[in-house]
């Protein structure tokens, strides 16, 4: 029987949020198959949806745009129909960033589609607590740039207006479709993109403040070639393919627990992953990474390797936290001494480090917050592609790399998870609950 083309072909631009798109995906029934970055190889996949995991979201326009382009190949030559370009659901992204200029490019290189003159831009996802409203950004009842969002250390977000946010990156007029429009349903939702589209619109910020609106939202799309948002978009996905015959309900995916030691790392000093970072040191060991230690020359990452290996191998092995996780005032003041873009990169070689070190000492179980850390590790520890399993936390599945020696992974965003994430992660990928 031969291989139906993909539905669905995803660009993410980050590795945490790639595994939360296809946590969505996988919730709604898609076979979905992660890979990290553009697969060498152009085997082909029996796949519902394809996901290309790219680390393009703080680097240069230019350079991401021609990764994201690279991946857009790849998933055409796949057989992909529709297209999905995935960034954070606080829409990390400064006036010079990359979401606007990533969208305008894919929109272009899909002009031989139906549907590629218009786009929306929605980071909604209201099960985390962003919402979407007349064009502004809401983290749970605060605006973004009262979330801590604005003392982000990469991509401050100092302005929730969505709409002057991306009409600063883009050439193309920017508009907006209402919360009042999307509440009268799919209908009205694809009215308003016709009536933008006589306006010369061809991005569209797309207000939702519920599931129902992404459901909305997702049927709406169903002819656009592209879509563009965080992973709550797709929650309405699965449903409109399905609602045309061109999706069964697949089976649940089922993945065999993996042994071996586990480890804990988080680089990212979101407000979230500092309390989870603060409900782990209450009980449990952990070691600490200063990027003006390591700038110094001290050996941090064999100190951390060291400490990690004792409490794993010792009579009652444990697991524990590398953390690089502090306060605003304190990554201010690294970055002051080395540069903003010096001590991010401190901190993720010297994690990516230490994990690559770890796994040689036999630990085959990652937890990750954080998306550059993320995806600074799974580069460092080979992981070609992932294999989704159950959700810990909205956002966040627990996964397997594909390959001989698998590794259990969970990647998560550093905004995402409850308080006692690390702890509950770990349960899960001992277990591997389908």
């Amino acid at each position: 029987m031969p291989r139906a083309a993909p539905l669905l072909g995803c660009i993410a631009d980050d590795f945490t949020g790639a595994t939360d798109l296809a946590n969505m995906l996988v919730r709604g029934g898609m076979r979905t198959v992660q890979t990290i970055g553009v697969p060498r190889i152009p085997d082909a996949i029996d796949a519902d949806a394809l996901i290309v995991a790219l680390k393009s979201r703080t680097i240069d326009a230019a350079e991401a745009v021609a990764q994201a382009l690279a991946a857009l190949a790849w998933l055409r030559a796949q057989g992909c129909r529709q297209f999905f370009f995935k960034y954070c659901s606080t829409f990390d992204s400064t006036g010079a960033g990359n979401i606007g200029p990533v969208t305008e490019a894919l929109l272009d290189a899909l002009k031989d589609l139906p549907g590629s003159d218009f786009t929306i831009a929605c980071p909604a996802f209201p099960e985390n607590g962003r919402t979407l409203y007349c064009g502004h950004l809401f983290v749970g009842d605060v605006l973004l740039n009262e979330s801590g969002m604005q003392n982000h250390p990469l991509t401050p977000m100092t302005d929730p207006n969505l709409m002057r946010v991306l009409q600063k990156q883009t050439h193309s007029k920017i508009g907006l479709v209402r919360h009042d429009m999307v509440a009268k349903g799919p209908a009205a939702v694809r009215a308003a993109f016709d009536t933008l589209r006589a306006e010369h619109v061809r991005i569209a910020i797309a207000d939702a403040v519920s599931n129902a609106d992404l459901y909305t939202l997702g049927e709406a799309c169903s002819e656009l070639a592209l879509i563009t948002g965080g992973s709550g978009v797709a929650l309405g996905l699965p449903a409109s393919f399905r609602s045309t015959g061109r999706l069964a309900q697949a089976e649940p995916v089922r993945i065999e627990p993996i042994d071996g030691p586990a480890v804990v790392l988080a680089g990212s000093a979101s407000r979230a992953t500092s309390a989870q970072v603060a409900a782990w040191r209450a009980s449990r060991p952990s070691f600490r990474i200063d990027p003006l230690a390591i700038a110094r020359g001290e050996a941090v990452v064999e100190q951390a390797v060291s400490f990690a290996h004792g409490h794993f191998s010792g009579a009652r092995p444990q697991p524990v936290l590398i953390y690089a996780t502090t306060t605003p005032e304190a990554v201010k003041a690294a970055q002051r001494e080395l540069g903003v873009a010096r001590a991010g990169q401190l901190v993720e070689e010297a994690l990516a480090d230490v994990a690559r070190e770890l796994h040689a000492l036999g630990v085959r179980k990652f937890v990750v917050a954080g998306g550059e850390t993320s995806g600074a590790v799974v580069q460092a520890l080979g992981v070609q592609a992932l294999r989704i399993g159950a959700q810990i936390d909205p956002g966040v599945p627990a996964t397997v790399s594909t390959g001989e020696r698998p590794l259990a992974l969970a990647l998560k965003s550093g905004n995402f998870g409850a308080a006692d994430f690390f702890s509950k992660a770990l349960g899960y990928l001992d277990e591997m609950r389908p």
